[in-house]
């Protein structure tokens, strides 16, 4: 009879762990989903600033969002499904599809990783300005050097002026929002 009642406790326990393992895998591929969402909506709806003046100047106010991973791992996929359905619908072709998804997946694995609150929003100024400063120069043949710097600006007013506050603001409901 003891045999049989931990068999019976060892099975329940292998369910409950197999039943949170499953709610996590749920919980992530919810959350990476409501921020890809979230970002391509906020790029189209600004689709007038959020791809620019002939692709050079732009400020995205989704990228405000690319604070996320500070909170949630989840946010890594979330941003770069997010960025790439926002440049099927208005970027530059394939080449942005690519090479502008990959910049926002690589920010944002850079964002998940940094050690001070305000270095967070620091990756996607820095990588975005570099990659899309290059793709633009590439596709719209301007000097490089203003290219990066047009892009890290807009990157700079997105991250700082509204991803930076929005840090500030997701701390305080961090427990309620993020659960872990």
């Amino acid at each position: 009879m003891h045999f049989l009642c931990l068999r019976t406790c060892h099975r329940l326990t292998k369910i409950k762990k197999w039943g949170n393992a499953r709610l996590k895998k749920t919980r992530f591929i919810t959350e990476a989903a409501v921020i890809a969402a979230m970002y391509a909506a906020l790029t189209i709806i600004f689709a007038p600033i959020s791809f620019g003046q002939n692709g050079q100047i732009q400020i995205r106010v989704s990228e405000a969002l690319t604070i996320l991973p500070m909170f949630t791992p989840a946010a890594i996929p979330g941003l770069f499904v997010g960025c790439l359905i926002a440049n099927i619908y208005g970027g530059l072709g394939p080449i942005d599809m690519i090479f502008g998804s990959a910049a926002t997946l690589i920010a944002a694995f850079m964002t998940y990783k940094m050690p001070k609150k305000y270095l967070v929003p620091l990756p996607p100024v820095i990588v975005n300005g570099v990659i899309i400063g290059m793709e633009l120069t590439y596709l719209y043949q301007v000097p490089l050097l203003i290219s990066m710097a047009t892009v890290a600006f807009g990157e700079l007013v997105a991250c700082y002026g509204l991803g930076y506050p929005l840090i500030l603001l997701l701390e305080k409901s961090r427990k309620a929002i993020f659960a872990k």
